[in-house]
Order: structure tokens, then C-alpha cells, then sequence
């Protein structure tokens, strides 16, 4: 029987090996990534059977990434491993045609499972994302208004607060230092902060940037 091709992606070298090793036995990995284009690119080149991937990413972050993936790739399986237990991501990641979100403190417990069910065409919540997880939340509301910006605009938001100045942001993103002003004041306006500290500041609280 062949085995399922599985492409792991997190920004932690200790993660990456942990998940590598104890998924060996089972699947064949095909690669491992450490940033959200590094994904979309590994994803179109190897084109996996299963994606696991972390949503806090550097470059893009991982619901993004997905977004992208899926256009090129509809059939692949996504499955999100994550410590973010705010409701405005799970919704995000199922958004983004996610099918499996699994907690990094309940992985070697759950994955597995989670990746059968996923790969059976189910969708697998981890079962550690219960009420009590979720009352932790002072302000999911401001969760959902960074995922509601645009693609673009979470792209340039993220950049921005990894100290990215304007013509890096244009150079890795190929827009004009113009466009990434515009798209800066757009992203202040719709969450409604006005320095690059505030905005780096929530970008670490929404978990855009580690």
C-alpha cells in the first residue's frame, strides 16, 4: 500500500524533528520547511498528499500560505498543528480548507488520529479546544479583525512587524515602496492603531510573529 506523502512546516528546528521522527514509522516525508513561502514553494513542488503546518510563520504565516496552496492544489490534506486556541484561527485555518486542527500540547496524543481522520476526508478538532481553553481569550473580536484584512494586507502586516522596512517589503513582495505605503494606512485604518509599535505590537498578540 503506498504510503501517504507528508510535507511538514514550522519555524522550529526542534518541532520539525520531533514531528519528523515520530511520523516516520508511518509516512513517508517528502520535506521540511521553516517559512510560509518556503511552503507554498515546497507545496507546489512536491505535491504532498498532506500538509501539516503551523500557523505563526515567518515571511507568511501558515493560513495564508494555505490559501495559496489550495488554488494550485485543491486535493491536498491540510492539517494545522499550533498552540493557538483562539477560536478566530480555528475558523481561519477551516477557512482557509484546513481539515484537521490539532493543539501542539495534545500532538503526540492526538496526530495520529487526527491525520487518519483527515486523510478519510473528515474533518478532526482537537479535543483539547474546549470552553475552558477558549474563556482564556480576553479579545478574540480583535483576533478577527486581523484576519479579516486581506491577504495582502496580513502579508504586509506581518513583514512590517518582523522590522521590515518599506523597500524590503516591496522587494520580497515585487510592489512598488508606494503601494506598501498604501496598504500600511489601510492596515492602521482598519485596525485602527497608528505606529509601526502598535502595529507590531498586536501582530505578536494575534501570533503573527513569535
Amino acid at each position: 500500500m503506498k504510503r501517504t506523502r507528508v510535507l511538514l512546516a514550522d519555524d522550529h528546528p526542534l518541532t520539525l524533528e520531533g514531528l519528523r521522527a515520530f511520523l516516520e514509522p508511518h509516512f513517508e516525508n517528502v520535506g521540511t520547511v521553516m517559512d510560509g513561502r518556503a511552503l507554498v514553494d515546497g507545496a507546489l513542488r512536491l505535491k504532498p498528499d498532506l500538509i501539516i503546518l503551523d500557523i505563526t510563520m515567518p515571511l507568511l504565516n501558515g493560513i495564508d500560505a494555505a490559501v495559496q496552496i489550495k488554488k494550485s492544489l485543491p486535493a491536498v490534506k491540510l492539517l494545522f498543528v499550533t498552540m493557538h486556541v483562539n477560536p478566530a484561527y480555528l475558523e481561519a485555518a477551516l477557512s482557509a480548507g484546513g481539515t484537521g486542527y490539532v493543539l501542539k500540547s495534545a500532538a503526540r496524543e492526538e496526530l495520529l488520529d487526527a491525520i487518519k481522520s483527515v486523510m478519510a476526508g473528515k474533518i478532526y478538532v482537537t479535543e483539547s479546544l474546549s470552553s475552558e481553553h477558549l474563556e482564556r481569550f480576553k479579545d478574540p473580536s480583535r483576533a478577527a479583525a486581523t484576519l479579516r484584512l486581506s491577504p495582502r494586507e496580513r502579508e504586509i502586516l506581518q513583514l512590517i512587524a518582523e522590522g521590515k522596512a518599506g523597500k524590503e517589503i516591496a522587494f520580497v513582495l515585487s510592489i512598488s515602496v508606494k503601494t506598501v505605503a498604501f496598504h500600511r494606512e489601510n492596515i492602521k485604518r482598519k485596525l485602527g492603531l497608528r505606529t509601526t509599535a502598535e502595529l507590531t505590537k498586536h501582530a505578536i498578540e494575534q501570533g503573527l510573529i513569535s
